[in-house]
């Protein structure tokens, strides 16, 4: 009797963690979505591939506060970038070293100066998920100040459920702004292959 309890149980909790990343890859589609639905059938389109890494704090019913080295990997997609605001959906992976990874997806807004390689500053909110420990589900956000040369400093947060709640500083480098986004420093550093060129008359 009790080894067909713990049985349902362990089922229960499996089809749990199920339910919940189905919930979490279709919050995804609802950024992509808004971004191929918005964008005119010629405009460009921007894109982000960040690599960078920093500390997070993070408590949750189980564990005690502790701050713990981590990194964030992310990449996305977005609107047009020569527009003021570009609207975009991001994935991010962040593996907090002795602990496990957590997965979320975001929808992003960012300036203009941030997109292409310059001074600017993009917000990014949605959905995380937490397989680790006694697992979470909540919500996520972090704030990018965007330098040149692809440097992007990130500092954010989450909460979610079982009490879970975290902060994090990332510090790292878009090697899309750095490389085919970047229209500042060309003097210094050509970009032969840019994938957006500024109006002159701009």
């Amino acid at each position: 009797m009790l080894i067909s309890s713990s049985s349902a149980l362990t089922t229960h909790a499996r089809q749990s963690h199920r339910r919940r990343a189905c919930h979490l890859f279709a919050w995804f589609a609802c950024p992509l979505a808004f971004v191929c639905v918005a964008r005119p059938a010629r405009a460009d389109v921007s894109s982000w591939a960040f690599v960078g890494g920093g500390v997070t704090q993070l408590a949750q019913n189980s564990l005690a506060s502790t701050t713990a080295p981590s990194m964030r990997v992310h990449f996305g997609m977005g609107s047009d970038p020569s527009h003021p605001l570009i609207f975009g959906g991001l994935f991010s992976w962040e593996p907090i070293f002795g602990h496990g990874s957590d997965l979320s997806l975001s929808f992003r807004t960012a300036t203009h100066g941030y997109v292409n390689g310059g001074l600017g500053l993009a917000l990014d909110l949605g959905p995380y998920q937490r397989f680790w420990g006694e697992g979470s589900v909540g919500g996520a956000g972090t704030l990018w100040l965007g330098a040149p040369w692809g440097v992007s400093l990130g500092l954010g947060g989450s909460v979610g459920s079982h009490d879970a709640r975290s902060f994090s500083a990332i510090l790292g480098i878009d090697l899309a702004r750095l490389t085919v986004y970047r229209t500042t420093g060309t003097n210094a550093f050509l970009n032969p292959f840019p994938a957006y060129r500024p109006n002159p008359k701009d």
